[in-house]
């Protein structure tokens, strides 16, 4: 059984790991962050079963699932709860809150194993990930329009004046049919559980791309995907390898 640890508090992630010792669990790796834990995916077998912190020290771990297409069975572990582990529990996916019980550990080690010899572990998507922290699935959930300060005023900018958001020196903007780029206040993280999916795309880590700006697609290097949209030419737009096939299924 391959298990690994992504958690950025280290004396954490050696606790837990003894913690997994006592379930006769071994850990074959642990990371620490965003970027290592997806250069680590791209690069090895993916494990049975992730113990995965969902605030890391470059991000929240659901970065990861933007560019990797993880398979593998996970058990949260957060200080997050209310609706959220609600829903974590719905969709039988195990979550322990820090600090982390031995009894509660042990029983979602159990409930793992048996899935485990069954067979039956599930397969995580990106869309099922987001799913879980909406707090509201309807239409009326998302976000319509954004207000941004230009000097001492304030310019609202709805949603079919998007072309694009995207992070720039750990700020993100947000660019519009005007062809002006707006400073928000947002997170690429906190947009992406903001606007709604069926407009918007997060094509890589640094772009979340409006559908209706789509002036072309272009294919590019190892089977990905060049966007040019309209009114926005400052930098290149990748959609990554692993979101190919998610994106072809949007636009479709």
């Amino acid at each position: 059984m391959h298990v690994i640890i992504i958690e950025d508090e280290k004396p954490s992630a050696r606790r837990l790991q003894r913690l997994l010792n006592q379930c006769d669990i071994d850990v074959t790796t642990m990371l620490h962050s965003v970027s290592e834990s997806i250069d680590w995916f791209l690069n090895n077998e993916h494990p049975d079963l992730i113990m995965l912190d969902i605030q890391l020290s470059d991000g929240l771990s659901f970065e990861i699932f933007e560019e990797i297409n993880i398979k593998s069975a996970i058990i949260f572990t957060t200080a997050y709860d209310e609706y959220a582990l609600k829903a974590f529990k719905l969709n039988s996916i195990d979550y322990l809150l820090k600090p982390i019980d031995d009894d509660e550990l042990n029983y979602a080690i159990q409930q793992f194993k048996e899935k485990y010899k069954a067979n039956t572990s599930p397969i995580f998507k990106m869309e099922d990930i987001r799913s879980l922290f909406l707090n509201n699935s309807s239409e009326n959930s998302y976000k319509k329009r954004f207000t941004v300060k230009i000097g001492q005023h304030l310019k609202i900018i709805n949603q079919n004046e998007i072309v694009c958001f995207f992070s720039q020196e750990k700020a993100t903007y947000i660019h519009t049919t005007g062809n002006r780029s707006y400073l928000l206040d947002f997170s690429l993280e906190q947009l992406f559980e903001k606007i709604n999916p069926k407009f918007f795309f997060r094509v890589n880590r640094k772009f979340i791309i409006s559908v209706d700006a789509i002036k072309d697609i272009v294919s590019y290097t190892n089977s990905r995907l060049e966007i040019k949209l309209n009114s926005y030419s400052d930098e290149q737009i990748i959609v990554s390898r692993e979101k190919v096939k998610d994106f072809k299924q949007w636009i479709s």
